[in-house]
């Protein structure tokens, strides 16, 4: 069996442009047996899908111990390291960041996800140092990826979106953080130059119509992610079968579903 910290050093060994980490985000036990089952070399989770499943918005409204919970019951159905999306640290202050932190390494997680969001610079970096803290305290390198949301809330002028971007990754980096995640970008030309100016494997997130895989690593980008796209998508399946089954009392948007036994039988592994 694969020890903590040989699964978090195998995680960031796995951030290299030259065939970038690829996550399937899942939200629960059964999409993340899928998500290893297809050849996934690491599990995510997405803070949207979990949050949804558990019956709340995303957008840190989820209490800690039950995403503490989910991250368990994933880091313990899987062989491959797990990083868990904490949104915001799911603390009020630092303090309350670095005993989210500390949950989520007793979970067996190995990397985060961490967002600014409309937070100050300032106060982001200083809950990165205490996730930080936390995790040398354990003894566990923590794969911090932080995230920034400049570009997917539009904040600030966009003619200095790009400077406000690496500027926010330089001090978040100097707090402890181990890579950069900046969503809400697809330009190539963009992409291009948070690689160029960011010390630190970059993460972008992806969806239908995004740069493929190869095309981003070619431009230096170390890990690619779906986010909650794969949820989003997942309950759609739902909200088609039901609108189908009511309105014209018919079942063709099941065609195609994942046979019950196949399921099943990959959740009795």
């Amino acid at each position: 069996m694969t020890s903590h910290l040989d699964l978090a050093r195998q995680f960031a060994a796995l951030h290299d442009p030259s065939a970038p980490l690829a996550l399937a985000n899942a939200w629960d036990v059964a999409s993340a047996r899928l998500v290893e089952a297809a050849g996934a070399p690491a599990v995510a989770t997405t803070s949207a899908g979990v949050a949804w499943s558990l019956g709340a918005p995303d957008g840190d409204a989820l209490a800690r111990d039950r995403a503490l919970d989910l991250v368990g019951r994933v880091a313990g159905a899987v062989s491959v390291p797990v990083t868990a999306d904490i949104e915001g640290g799911f603390g009020a202050d630092p303090a309350g960041v670095g005993e989210t932190v500390a949950g989520v390494l007793a979970a067996g997680a190995v990397g985060i996800n961490i967002e600014d969001g409309t937070r100050a610079p300032g106060d982001h970096a200083e809950r990165l140092a205490a996730a930080r803290a936390a995790a040398s305290a354990a003894g566990i390198p923590l794969y911090i990826n932080a995230r920034i949301d400049t570009y997917l809330f539009g904040l600030g002028a966009e003619e200095t979106r790009l400077d406000e971007t690496l500027a926010r990754a330089a001090a978040y980096l100097d707090a402890g953080a181990t890579g950069v995640f900046v969503p809400g970008v697809t330009d190539p030309a963009t992409i291009a130059e948070l690689v160029k100016g960011i010390d630190a494997p970059l993460n972008i997130l992806v969806g239908p119509g995004a740069p493929t895989v190869a095309e981003l690593g070619a431009l230096g980008v170390a890990r690619v992610s779906l986010g909650s796209w794969v949820a989003e998508a997942a309950y759609a399946v739902v909200r088609r079968a039901a609108e189908e089954l009511i309105s014209g009392g018919t079942y063709g948007s099941l065609a195609g579903s994942l046979p019950y036994g196949d399921l099943n039988g990959l959740l009795k592994g």
